[in-house]
């Protein structure tokens, strides 16, 4: 089990999140297979609130995740609205926390726990008030909408707030919002492909992967010269 520090290095070294939002417990296991093939090494489970029973389907995909690949991966929950989701994901494995809003009681909880906190944020207060509340990285949502230059206006004075981007992330422009500022970045729609997983085309799952974490590692090395 990872402790806080170890988790956070890995959200940090990786800087791609998988967000995996709808995808069937049947197809559960190809779908990731494929993302840690294509050298992901970082998956969010989304909490999907138009069903009612999400909270414990969410808990078993993170159980079952966690135990055909916690070794090589770190498993989180996303779009966590309650301190409950928050716990059930806590038991059943995860160890990142995220949210597409600022609850500070989801936070607090969070952190409580050990486990990663990465809350969603637009404004400067929100970011500010994630921050001070124990954030430990406040994700910029939505960052396609946004924009780079948001990002960049943001990021000028509260440049020591680590900050993530999720909305608007595709391979061909990862380093523009890396050289932006933030850290790293949660991708769904454009990395898990919903017709991929509809069809079980885990290939193009896997290819689609291998884009962005070259992506990523083309832009470390750059970033190192």
């Amino acid at each position: 089990m990872e402790s806080h520090q170890e988790a956070l290095e890995a959200v940090r070294s990786a800087r791609l999140v998988a967000i995996l939002r709808g995808v069937p417990m049947e197809r559960l296991e190809g779908v990731v297979s494929a993302l840690v093939r294509g050298g992901v090494r970082v998956l969010e489970f989304t909490f999907d609130h138009d069903r009612a029973a999400c909270v414990q389907e969410n808990a078993e995909k993170i159980r079952r995740a966690v135990a055909l690949y916690g070794k090589n991966v770190l498993v989180g929950c996303g779009t966590a609205l309650s301190v409950q989701e928050v716990e059930a994901a806590y038991e059943a494995g995860a160890r990142l926390v995220i949210s597409p809003h600022v609850d500070l009681a989801v936070i607090r909880r969070t952190r409580q726990l050990g486990m990663v906190s990465m809350p969603g944020a637009l404004t400067p207060t929100e970011i500010v008030a994630a921050h001070e509340a124990g954030a430990d990285i406040v994700k910029l949502f939505p960052a396609g909408e946004l924009g780079i230059g948001y990002i960049k206006a943001v990021r000028a004075p509260l440049r020591h707030i680590p900050m993530s981007a999720v909305g608007g992330v595709k391979p061909e422009n990862v380093g523009e919002f890396l050289d932006a500022g933030v850290c790293g970045f949660g991708v769904g729609g454009q990395l898990v492909l919903s017709r991929a997983v509809k069809s079980g085309d885990d290939a193009a799952i896997e290819a689609r992967a291998r884009e962005f974490t070259q992506a990523i590692a083309k832009w470390e090395e750059k970033a190192c010269v």
